[in-house]
């Protein structure tokens, strides 16, 4: 198929309404706004507006907050790091954070990383993470690992 062959969509073929410009086109006189009333007039925005009555979103009722404070934090867990370590061929002893974010295993914009204690390992590593969960720290220092955590500010 070459470019010439290639059909255009109906919508795209179509040409725009030029209204107000006499009665022969159809949308002549009104342009299709009907008579009189506030729609018919210029610069009308009336997104929420009800007629007077309360607007829907003013009658329902407004749930929970967002809390400005809150920390992007994305978890990493030992099922994980085998999964990594097996892939991307990282040594134990190196398993950093700022390693994993450059090779793109972890998405930096979703959050700094922090170690789980979700299933088993069954070697000794060395991973530095900005925040880390007391059984997992303990898992990995029973095994003979470390877990060395980043100073966040």
């Amino acid at each position: 198929m070459k470019i010439n062959e290639l059909k255009s969509t109906l919508t795209s073929n179509t040409k725009r309404k030029r209204v107000g410009r006499g009665s022969g086109s159809g949308l002549g006189k009104t342009a299709g706004r009907g008579y009189n009333g506030q729609k018919s007039r210029s610069g009308v925005a009336i997104k929420g507006f009800e007629g007077g009555q309360m607007p829907l979103y003013r009658r329902l009722p407004k749930r929970g907050f967002k809390n400005i404070f809150s920390k992007k934090i994305q978890s990493i867990n030992f099922n994980q790091i085998k999964h990594i370590v097996k892939k991307y061929k990282i040594d134990t002893d190196e398993i950093k954070e700022t390693i994993l974010f450059e090779k793109k295993i972890f998405n930096k914009s979703k959050g700094l990383l922090k170690l789980l204690d979700v299933g088993e390992l069954s070697y000794p590593i060395i991973i530095e993470v900005s925040y880390a969960s007391k059984k997992a720290i303990k898992k990995v220092e029973k095994i003979g690992g470390k877990v060395n955590l980043i100073k966040v500010l």
